[in-house]
C-alpha cells in the first residue's frame, strides 16, 4: 500500500510532541475521573470514528462572480484521490471519499478502485449532478432536472443517477445522495404541485435501480440556485418524499441548507425519532449556504447536533449514519481546510461523549433550565484536544497534522506536474 505522506516524517514529528501530549492527556484524565468519566473509553470511540471527504472539496471553489484557482490543484479524480490520501494519512479518520458524477467519471471504474485501494482509500456515498448541463445534446437542465416539465429531460436526469449507481457499485459504495437545484425564480414559473409529483415519480424510477443493500439520501435546501421556490426545500418535504419512496430512502442534513437561525439540532432529533435520518454534510455558514469550514462559525451548534446523535445512540435509536464533509474553499488551501474540519468534527463528537445524559434527563424533568444548560456548556467548554490528538497518535497519524502538511510543501511540489489554469474564471466549479 502506498503512503501519500511518508510515515517516517509523521513519526519524527510526533516524537517532538508526544511528551507534552502525554502530560496534557494525563491532566485531562485526572480531571475527567472526578466525574467518573473514562478517558480511554472516549479515546477509543474517536479512534474508530470516520467522516468522508468529498472529491470536489480538494479543489478550489468559487462564488457566482469568480473563481481563483490555486497552485497544484487536482485535475482529475486520480489526483483528487492523491490529495484525499494526504488528508487521511495525517488525520486517520477520513478513510473514504465521496465522488460526484459525472464530474468524476472515468472510462474504467475498476482501474480507479484499484488506484484508490493502493492508497487505502475507500468509497462512501456517491453523489449525482443534474444541476448543470454536461452532455452535447439539446436536453438542458436549465429549467429543472428530475422535475422538468419535459419528460425527455427528466429521463436524462434519471439516467445520470442510474449511471452514478452503477459506478458506485464498482467502487464499493453503498449509497446515493440526490440533491436537485430544481425550483423557480419567479411566481408562476413552475407548479408547486406538479413539480413535487414529478420529483417523486422520477425518484421512484431511481429507487427501483438501487441494489438491495443500498440507501438513497434525499438532500433538501430552501433556496439557491432558484431564489423564489425550491422543490425539496425543507426537512419536512424531504421526509415525506423519503417515506413515499420506501425503507431504503433516508433524509440527509446539510448544515448549510437551512434558513438563518434554524434549529438544526431539533431537526436532527425529529428525523431520528422518525427513523429517517441517514446522513450529514458537515460545513458551516454565517448568512446562507456559505460552505465554510465545519465549526468555523458556530462550533456550539455542531456540538449540539452531536449531542442529539450521542443521546440517540445511547438510547438505541441511532441507525447507521453517513458522515461527510461538504465545503467550498475559496481563500484557503482546501487540504488544510478539510484537515481542520475533520478535527473540529472529532472535537465536537468527543465533547458530546462527556455529557451525563442520565443527569441531563433528571434536570429536564425537574425543569432545571440553568442546570441543564450548564451541564451542556461544561462539556462544550472542556478542552478535549488531548483526546483527539492522542487518538491520532495511537492510530499512527499526526499529532499536529497542519504543521506536518505545511512542512511537505505539497502543493508547490504538485504544481510542477499539475498544470492548472491561470487567473480567475467565472462561476462556481
Amino acid at each position: 500500500m502506498f503512503k501519500a505522506v511518508d510515515k517516517e516524517i509523521i513519526n519524527n514529528h510526533n516524537l517532538k510532541l508526544i511528551s507534552d501530549l502525554n502530560s496534557d492527556f494525563d491532566h485531562l484524565r485526572k480531571k475527567l475521573e472526578r466525574n467518573k468519566v473514562n478517558i480511554n473509553d472516549i479515546k477509543n470511540k474517536i479512534k474508530n470514528f470516520q467522516v468522508a471527504v468529498p472529491t470536489w472539496g480538494v479543489g478550489t471553489g468559487g462564488t457566482r462572480f469568480a473563481r481563483f484557482p490555486g497552485i497544484g490543484e487536482p485535475q482529475n479524480i486520480y489526483e483528487k484521490i492523491e490529495d484525499c490520501a494526504v488528508i487521511n494519512d495525517l488525520v486517520g479518520i477520513t478513510q473514504k471519499v465521496s465522488p460526484h458524477f459525472p464530474w468524476d467519471n472515468v472510462s474504467d471504474f475498476k482501474e480507479l478502485k484499484e488506484f484508490s485501494d493502493s492508497f487505502g482509500i475507500g468509497y462512501d456515498v456517491v453523489n449525482s449532478n443534474t444541476f448543470q448541463d454536461q452532455g452535447e445534446d439539446n436536453l438542458s437542465f436549465k429549467y429543472g432536472s428530475l422535475t422538468n416539465a419535459d419528460q425527455s429531460v427528466r429521463e436524462k436526469a434519471i439516467q445520470v443517477n442510474k449511471e452514478a449507481i452503477e459506478a458506485g457499485m464498482t467502487l464499493g459504495s453503498k449509497g446515493l445522495t440526490v440533491w436537485v437545484g430544481d425550483g423557480g425564480n419567479f411566481p408562476g414559473q413552475i407548479s408547486f404541485s406538479k413539480s413535487l409529483e414529478r420529483y417523486i415519480e422520477s425518484m421512484k424510477k431511481i429507487y427501483s435501480n438501487l441494489p438491495e443493500d443500498w440507501k438513497v439520501y434525499l438532500e433538501h435546501k430552501p433556496y439557491e440556485p432558484a431564489f423564489y421556490s425550491t422543490v425539496i426545500s425543507d426537512w419536512g418535504t424531504s421526509y415525506i418524499c423519503a417515506k413515499e419512496l420506501g425503507e431504503k430512502a433516508m433524509c440527509l442534513v446539510d448544515l448549510g441548507h437551512h434558513l438563518p437561525n434554524t434549529n438544526i439540532e431539533m431537526i436532527v432529533s425529529r428525523l431520528i425519532d422518525l427513523n429517517k435520518l441517514g446522513g450529514f454534510h458537515f460545513n458551516d455558514s454565517k448568512f446562507g449556504d456559505d460552505d465554510l469550514d465545519a465549526g468555523s462559525i458556530n462550533p456550539f451548534e455542531l456540538f449540539l447536533i452531536f449531542n442529539e446523535l450521542t443521546l440517540a445512540n445511547k438510547n438505541g435509536k441511532l441507525k447507521e449514519i453517513s458522515y461527510m464533509i461538504d465545503q467550498s474553499h475559496n481563500v484557503t488551501d482546501p487540504i488544510e481546510s478539510l484537515i481542520l474540519s475533520s478535527n473540529e468534527i472529532a472535537l465536537c463528537f468527543t465533547k458530546s461523549l462527556l455529557v451525563d445524559y442520565d443527569h441531563l434527563n433528571e434536570l429536564q424533568d425537574a425543569n432545571d433550565t440553568t442546570g441543564a444548560m450548564q451541564l451542556l456548556k461544561t462539556a462544550f467548554n472542556t478542552d478535549v484536544n488531548p483526546i483527539v490528538s492522542m487518538a491520532r497518535y495511537e492510530n499512527s497519524n499526526a499529532i499536529d497534522p497542519i504543521s506536518i502538511y505545511r512542512s511537505l510543501n505539497y502543493k508547490q511540489n504538485k504544481s510542477k506536474v499539475r498544470k492548472s489554469s491561470k487567473g480567475s474564471s467565472s462561476g462556481i466549479v
